[in-house]
């Protein structure tokens, strides 16, 4: 009819910008039934609506060529206020349209540029009821705060959420189990002695192993061969390892006797390691899981499918959903795992729950990538082109590091990444060997464990939930700087309680609370807000850039955070005897790492 006709030459770009003849040679105008579909659909006959909504299609058309993006402006949040998407295009863009196009919007009526002619717009009844009925509820703010997702992005995040959650389901419950075994055999001291020796080779092997496989593999591919080896090895300690361990480990005067007989504080520590070397090659993988799971697993994959207009949004709630992971793990650590008659029946428990987040990983995943090559293949159809990505020459793990190393922005993103992993394990060792003094039987301990882990993961969840828009209000760089600095403040009390002496079971009980809330606050940014803002950093960057130069960074340089704090406070044990005397020491490094922290997130 009448009205369709006219907006369908109003709507159309190519014969709006065509009359003039000065359309630019390098840009193309392909989605006109996409903008003809848009106006007639909710705009009706509005003239001041049709010419401002027209105005915006054309600014979009001037520099995208993707009709997905296109799309975008169905959503319901543009769709309450159109007029707010005309305000965010600059002055210049739009005085610039309205000298080509002419379109100008008045009660008394419109009038195209060129020889196109004067008319009134007027929609039938039965077309504005329409539109009118398919119009949504008004804005709510409630929603746009809590969960701003929409239309198909909501499929899209619960199943890239789920993913985040079953990996930090999985890392949670190996973190537990790990620091059961080894701070109650061997120590808390010896975990510093095993992240030099043990994790950090297992660290520079894996990510040399992962940058050639890389270069060879799909990324499916990539991922399931990454993830399955974890899981397999899990189940093979619960029901190969741990029962023979009395046959395949040496007792602990054997190992003594192998070190020479001597019985010295580091020495001593070292020959539990031997002795419960399984206990030990658990720790390594379980502390190896950790760094690839979230890093690589999951970051890796949300960082290639995940646009950086909706990074912003999601990346937020992805932490939010990962903080309900620990609650749900840590009570089943303490409500059901810790309540077996032995620890070996506590195991089989524990391992049950990883293997089942190991397959949700795996099945999510499978999803997840399936719908996002769904999409990929809608666009094409649809006659968008998707921009094809930049073919570069496969670097040697040498020539990665050489990347890593001469390029200051990677610089800085690893200094973020090893001020944490630095600083932490300060902090933790001391906090450890205080619960050892306070809880010395494994199912105690590990009770207490599974308490803390939900703990963190209720407090992650409020903080996201009340500081989601931290990074969005006051941008990136406050989102950064808000971990070190909270965990400057929070150490304080802390290490004033070591320094006073936790001789007796008060202070110990003060000291344990006070290394308590201190880790808990500490993890809880961490989840909140250091996680999402690192891993925003990495957009930006070219293809290889995110997959070598973040798996050197995740991996390797988040071990080598953790390992040179161990290494450091290995020498104090060695001149002191025990962590908890060098408490002073340990502090002035610590503060001097979250201050360098400091400075490279506010280089960035």
């Amino acid at each position: 009819n009448k009205h369709h006709t006219i907006i369908s030459s109003y709507a159309d770009p190519i014969h709006c910008l065509n009359q003039q003849n000065d359309l630019p040679p390098n840009l193309t105008y392909t989605h006109s039934d996409c903008m003809r579909s848009i106006c007639s659909k909710f705009l009706g006959g509005n003239k001041k609506k049709f010419s401002a909504l027209f105005l915006v299609l054309c600014s979009l058309q001037l520099s995208l060529t993707n009709c997905t993006e296109l799309r975008k402006l169905t959503s319901p949040a543009v769709r309450r206020n159109s007029f707010h998407v005309l305000k965010s295009f600059s002055t210049e863009k739009n005085n610039m349209l309205r000298k080509r196009i002419n379109v100008r919007g008045g009660d008394a009526g419109d009038a195209t540029s060129g020889n196109a002619p004067a008319a009134t717009v007027v929609a039938p009844k039965a077309a504005t009821a329409e539109v009118k009925a398919a119009e949504p509820a008004k804005s709510s703010k409630f929603r746009d705060a809590v969960f701003p997702i929409y239309g198909d992005e909501v499929k899209k995040f619960l199943l890239m959420g789920a993913i985040k959650f079953f990996v930090i389901m999985a890392l949670t419950l190996t973190r537990d189990l790990k620091d059961t075994l080894v701070v109650t055999q061997c120590g808390a001291e010896a975990i510093a002695f095993l992240k030099i020796y043990g994790v950090l080779p297992a660290a520079t092997s894996f990510i040399a192993l992962y940058s050639k496989m890389s270069s060879v593999m799909e990324k499916r591919q990539l991922f399931y061969t990454t993830c399955i080896p974890f899981f397999v090895f899990f189940l093979a300690y619960d029901l190969i390892i741990y029962p023979n361990k009395d046959i395949i480990q040496p007792t602990l005067e054997t190992a003594t006797a192998l070190l020479g007989g001597t019985k010295s504080g580091a020495l001593e520590i070292v020959a539990k390691i031997f002795s419960n070397w399984t206990s030990a090659l658990y720790f390594v993988i379980a502390e190896l899981y950790s760094s690839v799971s979230v890093g690589i697993l999951f970051w890796q994959f949300a960082n290639d499918v995940v646009p950086i207009d909706e990074a912003k949004r999601f990346y937020p709630l992805f932490s939010q959903m990962g903080g309900l992971a620990p609650i749900v793990a840590g009570q089943y650590v303490a409500k059901f795992a810790s309540q077996a008659s032995d620890f070996g029946a506590s195991l089989h428990r524990l391992t049950y729950a990883v293997t089942f987040a190991g397959i949700m990983i795996c099945v999510f995943y499978s999803l997840s990538s399936s719908l996002v090559e769904k999409d990929d293949s809608s666009t094409r159809k649809s006659g968008g082109a998707a921009k094809p990505k930049k073919k570069k020459g496969k670097m040697s793990m040498k020539e990665s590091v050489r990347f890593l190393t001469q390029s200051q922005y990677l610089r800085l993103i690893s200094m973020l990444v090893l001020g944490y992993g630095l600083s932490i394990n300060f902090t933790e060792i001391m906090w450890k060997s205080l619960l050892k003094k306070k809880y010395p039987d494994p199912l105690d301990y590990q009770r207490f464990i599974g308490n803390f882990s939900s703990a963190v993961g209720v407090a992650t969840c409020v903080v996201i939930l009340f500081g989601v828009h931290v990074i969005r209000v006051l941008g990136w760089r406050v989102g950064a700087m808000a971990t070190p600095a909270i965990m400057a403040l929070i150490s304080i009390p802390f290490f004033i309680c070591i320094f006073m002496g936790v001789d007796n079971p008060a202070r110990l009980t003060l000291a344990v609370a006070l290394g308590t809330a201190q880790s808990l606050l500490s993890k809880t940014a961490k989840y909140a807000l250091f996680d999402p803002t690192t891993q925003m950093a990495y957009i930006p960057l070219d293809e290889e850039s995110k997959v070598k130069g973040k798996a050197a960074i995740d991996v390797l340089g988040s071990r080598m955070g953790k390992s040179g704090g161990s290494m450091i406070q290995q020498g104090l044990v060695f001149l002191f005897g025990n962590i908890l005397k060098a408490s002073p020491i340990v502090a002035c490094f610590y503060y001097s790492v979250l201050f360098t922290w400091l400075s490279a997130a506010n280089k960035l």
